[in-house]
């Protein structure tokens, strides 16, 4: 299993307070450099921004998938923002985008970064899998999910 080992329930916010794309990267990396303070905001933003600037990354419906490479992190991190209201986050649909799974990884955790996105864009054609996550109120119960669609995509083969 990958994601389990990225993502934690203490990366994870259930209640996004952000309105637009710029709000919602300032809020998870605010909440990434909470838990690792030696992290560089700046950083890590300016990462994220030159990446988004290339292509937006809402890429499924109310899904967005914003990531970058980044020497401001020392290993491969996911942050996982749910929004109840909806990000306007220019979309590929034009859409709000309600789930924003956030990768961070430095040079070395390229391999790694590649099959996390791989992984998180299967279970994204998993309708259920986005459904499941927005039922969830808790950090805790939206990484059981994430650990559950995992588990059954691995015994799938």
């Amino acid at each position: 299993m990958v994601l389990d080992t990225v993502f934690s329930p203490d990366l994870i916010l259930t209640d996004l307070e952000s309105t637009d794309k710029e709000e919602v990267f300032e809020e998870l990396v605010d909440l990434y450099v909470s838990r690792y303070p030696s992290a560089s905001r700046s950083g890590i933003l300016s990462s994220i921004r030159a990446r988004e600037g290339k292509l937006t990354t809402g890429i499924k419906p109310g899904i967005a998938v914003p990531h970058a490479q980044t020497e401001a992190v020392d290993s491969v991190r996911g942050v996982l923002g749910i929004s109840r209201e909806g990000i306007d986050y220019d979309s590929l649909d034009g859409k709000p985008v309600h789930l924003v799974f956030l990768l961070l990884s430095s040079g070395e955790g390229c391999s790694l970064h590649l099959r996390v996105l791989k992984r998180l864009s299967v279970l994204f054609d998993d309708p259920s899998f986005s459904g499941a996550l927005l039922e969830k109120k808790n950090p805790a119960g939206v990484y059981d999910i994430l650990c559950k669609y995992e588990g059954i995509l691995v015994s799938m083969g």
